[in-house]
């Protein structure tokens, strides 16, 4: 495939998605969403089919990628430097869900699609990505095991606080932006916790020296 055919494909997958995702919000992330999409834009099957070869799965991934993308490019824009880590994280987690305020019906079709025993391991994925995304456009370089913690941390966060902003009808989601916080407060609370016992640990003897010595008193002697 040529440039030109690759960039004339990116057009209209672009404009495939964004009609499949209205479409998502009656026919849920289904092969019928991409072909009446194609349909509405008068785009040939077969190349809706080359746009998502994947199908419906091809579809959300290539629409929770785009969100994450947006809201790291936001972040990384935003002055963010006078903000405590727990705030920049609630402002990410918050710009995330916000962004799919428009779609809140196909989000929840997403939801159940990802839901499925089958599926789980690409909402997984899907999700892991999203907290990464986050996670960098905050400023967060971290390549040691933090770097795992913190995302899947934030991934439990995401995953809870979608579930609560399904069903909220309070307004502005005014509610789900209290729940968030609470979430968000919760975990710094348990990491700073593990930090200060990860840091009395080291202070304390090695108890299997202490053992030893205990076994073998005479040992050396």
């Amino acid at each position: 495939m040529t440039a030109k055919d690759e960039a004339k494909l990116a057009k209209e997958r672009a404009k495939l998605l964004d009609a499949a995702i209205e479409n998502a919000a009656f026919d849920g992330f289904t092969p019928r969403a991409l072909e009446e999409a194609a349909k509405s834009l008068k785009i040939a099957p077969e190349r809706a089919a080359l746009a998502f070869p994947g199908g419906p799965k091809d579809l959300l991934r290539a629409w929770s990628e785009k969100l994450d993308d947006e809201v790291r490019v936001e972040l990384e824009a935003a002055d963010l430097k006078d903000l405590k880590i727990r705030a920049r994280i609630a402002r990410g987690a918050r710009l995330r869900i916000e962004k799919m305020t428009a779609h809140k019906i196909a989000a929840r079709r997403a939801a159940a699609y990802l839901a499925l025993p089958l599926n789980a391991p690409f909402g997984g994925e899907l999700s892991f990505r999203t907290a990464d995304a986050i996670w960098r456009g905050i400023g967060d370089t971290s390549s040691d095991f933090n770097y795992y913690t913190k995302r899947i941390l934030l991934q439990g966060v995401m995953t809870t606080t979608l579930l609560y902003w399904f069903a909220d009808e309070s307004e502005d989601a005014a509610d789900t932006w209290t729940f968030l916080d609470r979430r968000i407060e919760n975990v710094m609370s348990i990491e700073k916790a593990k930090a200060g016992l990860a840091d009395f640990a080291s202070k304390l003897p090695n108890p299997f020296k202490i053992l030893g010595a205990m076994r073998y008193p005479n040992k050396g002697k």
